[in-house]
């Protein structure tokens, strides 16, 4: 069967809007562009330069409202849209942008949660989960596997991953861990499973938990892995509908 590229996602600031995307030009030892090139850092979060561990920032385990928002990116400018806020538009790259985004989240946040302390730029191999440039990689028909455990539809975003691979069976993406994919004119090495937290629970249409997930991947296959993190080994264009081969 031929494997396909299905969709594309980024997320600009981390744990807070996904995109959906047409085509990407990936380049090696890098993310996504603009996937997760930003991130809000939460009181007495760990400053510094270079990357630093999801528990140092705002995100979907911790609030789970966040899962609801969309984001779209315009040159330097960033939109976001939740379903109980208004649009808000803004660039990151300034105090006023920052300002705008922390009134804005603040009450779709948790009020027993650190607020956010600062809009920091991420470095160039972006602030995913991974200590490297990573790229997530994730199943449909897994998706679809552990959507029919549950019993009921699961929208991928509730798993902020990057590219999504049609035709393969459910949770072969584990086995192309160490294995290398051809996507459009790029080359992936896919390097680890994703271990999944809460985030995952919250629906991305209303911002609330309802689907146990994380307790549906133990019961069902007894553990909480969901996609795999790839890195970029040679660069390229990728395009929803690419055929996807492994080398």
């Amino acid at each position: 069967m031929t494997w396909t590229l299905a969709q594309i996602w980024r997320h600009p600031i981390k744990g807070i809007g996904a995109e959906r995307l047409d085509h990407a030009g990936l380049q090696v030892d890098r993310p996504v562009p603009l996937d997760r090139a930003w991130a809000v850092l939460e009181e007495g979060g760990e400053g510094g330069e270079g990357w630093r561990a999801c528990r140092n920032f705002l995100r979907g385990a911790k609030g789970a409202s966040l899962m609801a928002v969309s984001a779209r990116v315009d040159g330097d400018v960033i939109h976001l849209s939740h379903p109980d806020r208004p649009d808000l538009s803004i660039d990151p790259d300034t105090r006023e942008g920052a300002e705008a985004l922390f009134a804005w989240l603040k009450p779709i946040y948790p009020a027993d949660r650190r607020g956010p302390a600062a809009l920091v730029k991420s470095p160039a191999q972006g602030m995913t989960d991974a200590p490297f440039a990573s790229v997530a990689v994730l199943n449909m028909a897994s998706l679809r596997a552990l959507s029919q455990k549950l019993g009921q539809d699961l929208d991928p975003r509730r798993f902020r991953g990057n590219l999504w691979l049609e035709g393969l069976a459910p949770w072969e993406e584990f086995d192309l861990v160490g294995k290398r994919l051809r996507i459009g004119t790029a080359e992936l090495e896919v390097i680890e499973p994703i271990t999944r937290c809460r985030a995952t629970e919250a629906n991305p249409e209303t911002g609330r938990r309802d689907a146990g997930t994380l307790a549906a991947l133990e019961d069902g296959w007894g553990h909480t892995d969901f996609g795999a993190y790839a890195m970029v080994r040679r660069a390229g264009r990728v395009c929803v509908g690419d055929e996807v081969t492994k080398t």
